[in-house]
Parts: structure tokens; sequence; C-alpha cells
């Protein structure tokens, strides 16, 4: 898996530099930190030029720092759908789901 570190943090907005000579994510793939309170899920919105991307953290960013390392899961945000999950709500920052 392609590996990266963070450069920048402002509030959601977190900025990846991957080294030269590899693959940049695609646009909309989510990247996976290691945090302090575990793992923060991060969305690819923006190439910013040959080595940088720019995310959207869909967690807290409280504690993250530069430098620390981002993994490319290589696919995109994935959302469970079913009966299981129909006619509930889905709250993406604590995992919970409840009845409408």
């Amino acid at each position: 898996m392609n590996k990266g570190k963070i450069i920048q943090i402002i509030g959601p907005v977190v900025d990846v530099e991957f080294p030269e000579n590899t693959k940049l994510p695609a646009i909309y793939n989510a990247l996976k930190i290691k945090g302090p309170k575990g793992d923060v899920i991060l969305e690819v919105v923006k190439h910013l030029d040959q080595t940088k991307v720019k995310t959207i953290s869909l967690q807290s960013t409280d504690g993250l720092q530069r430098g620390a390392e981002v993994e490319d899961l290589e696919r995109q945000i994935e959302v469970p759908v079913g009966q299981e999950v129909l006619g509930h709500l889905a709250n993406p920052s604590t995992g919970s789901v409840s009845a409408k």
C-alpha cells in the first residue's frame, strides 16, 4: 500500500505528501491514520501537485501531528446498504446507527 505523511492540518482539512515516483491516491480515495484515539479516515478531495493531496477528515483531527504516517486504502469510503439500515440514520463520526 502507498504511504505518505501529514504536512498540514487546519481543522478538518489535512494535507498529505507522498514520496516522488509513487502514484497519488485517486480523488475520493480513503486514507487512514492511526490517531491517538483510534483510526482516522480521510477522503482525498484535491490533488495539489505531483506529490501532495488535500483531504477532509471524517473524524476529529485532535491529536494528529505533522509527520504522522498516512496509508492509502486504495478504495473509496464504503457505507453498508441493505435491509439492516433502511429507515435508520447513520452518524459516521461515532459509527452509530439509530432508528428514524
